[in-house]
Parts: C-alpha cells; structure tokens; sequence
C-alpha cells in the first residue's frame, strides 16, 4: 500500500512543505513518483520518517540525523539508541518539572527555594562531570593525569561527539558481529568518517595517532573492559582495523 504526501502528513502531523524539503535534501525520498506527479510512500519510507521525528525530538540537526541515518545499522539498532537517547531527555525533562511544581509549591507557601533546588535539572554540564567522574579518576589515579571538567559552554558539542562516538562504535561491533573483516572497506570507511568527525571538532588525529590510540585501549584495564563489556573481542577489532586503515 502506497500513501500520498498529503497522506503521510495527516498521519504523521509532518507539514507537506517539511515532507517535501526533506525529498529535496534526500533525507526522505519517496518510493516512487507516479505519472501524475504525485509523491508515494510506501512502509519502509514511513518508518524512516519515524527515525527521522525521533531524532528530531532530540534536536539534532537534519544533516547529521541524515548521516546517522546514512549508516548500515538496521531498524532495530537505530530504535534502541533513540531510545536510550529519548529516556536520558525524559529524565532530564522530569527533574524539570519537579523543579516547576517545587517552585509553584514554594511560591503558595511563600516560602523561598534553596539555591540548589531552584535550577534542578539544568546543570547539564554537572551530569557530564558526574559521568566522567571514574574516567577521570582512573586517569589520575593510573597515570598522574589530571582531571577535566566540562564548562557550561561546552555540553552542546560534547552531546553532539558522544552521540557520533557511540554511533561510531556501535556501527564497528555490528561489523565485527556480522563477520566483516577488519579491513574491509566498511570498516575502512566508518574510521575515515569518524577522524573527520574529530577534526571538524577541534581534535585532528591521525591515522597513526589512532592506532596509537586503539593500542592504549589494549593495555588499559579500565578501556579494555568498557570495548569488550560492548562486545566480545571489540577492543582487538578495533586496534587491527586501525592498523589496516593507517596501512590502506
């Protein structure tokens, strides 16, 4: 069964000239379009339009929604990262709204809010620090390395690589899960976008400097668990596929 643009708005609440910009920048392309010149939809268009709303609901830009979904991950993969993603911004959004009825609570009572309770659930940059948290400790702990603290100004762009980088990740154990060689040009071609992903922010890394890099993760405990806690044999896929790359 095949549905008409005009369909797949009403049912989607997706206005006919945002269906139609999304054609235009190939992120959502028809199935077909008909001698009359009418667009049609078939499923497999619908439920990437879902994926398409999902990431939208995240406030990622179209051009990376389009390369994240220029991947070879299927359906399932996808569905199971928005989700993670969606419940991390639910919980974020919950504290929000606890923070709002404490507030009108409070405004009732005629009573005044701790400082702390008045802005609950906007310290992202605090959430970011609290995650990184055994990270940085093991750094200094292990190897003398202080730690670093992520600023205020700084937590739209560290979202934005945390996204890329379990993409990235995720796309590499799907590869070793399915058998694809360490050096085949999928997997050649996921580390060549992932460096320039880096690059673009603020952290050029070589072809050398990343087998450097995937070679650490080998002889660190705290990396090598986290790699093979994802997936068996992870870690050593990953170094060998960056040896092949650095060589191709």
């Amino acid at each position: 069964m095949f549905y008409t643009v005009k369909d797949v708005s009403e049912m989607s609440h997706v206005t006919i000239k945002t269906l139609h910009h999304y054609h235009k920048i190939g992120l959502l392309m028809p199935y077909e379009i008909s001698d009359a010149g009418y667009r049609l939809y078939g499923m497999k268009e619908l439920e990437r339009l879902q994926e398409i709303l999902f990431y939208r609901e995240l406030e990622i830009s179209l051009d990376q929604i389009k390369e994240l979904l220029g991947s070879d991950l299927d359906r399932l993969t996808i569905l199971q990262q928005q989700q993670d993603l969606l419940i991390g911004r639910a919980q974020r959004l919950d504290t929000i709204l606890q923070t709002i009825d404490a507030s009108i609570s409070a405004i009732k009572k005629g009573i005044p809010m701790d400082n702390k309770q008045l802005f609950a659930g906007f310290h992202n940059e605090e959430q970011w620090n609290e995650a990184l948290r055994d990270h940085n400790n093991h750094l200094q702990e292990t190897y003398g390395i202080e730690p670093f603290e992520i600023k205020e100004a700084e937590v739209p762009s560290m979202n934005e690589q945390a996204l890329e980088a379990m993409t990235f990740m995720n796309e590499i154990a799907d590869c070793l899960k399915s058998g694809v060689k360490h050096h085949d040009s999928r997997v050649r071609t996921l580390i060549s976008n992932h460096l320039a992903f880096m690059k673009e922010h603020g952290h050029s890394i070589s072809a050398e400097d990343y087998v450097v890099q995937t070679r650490f993760f080998l002889s660190d405990d705290f990396h090598l668990a986290m790699l093979e806690g994802q997936q068996t044999g992870l870690a050593y896929y990953l170094a060998a596929a960056a040896e092949a790359y650095m060589e191709s």
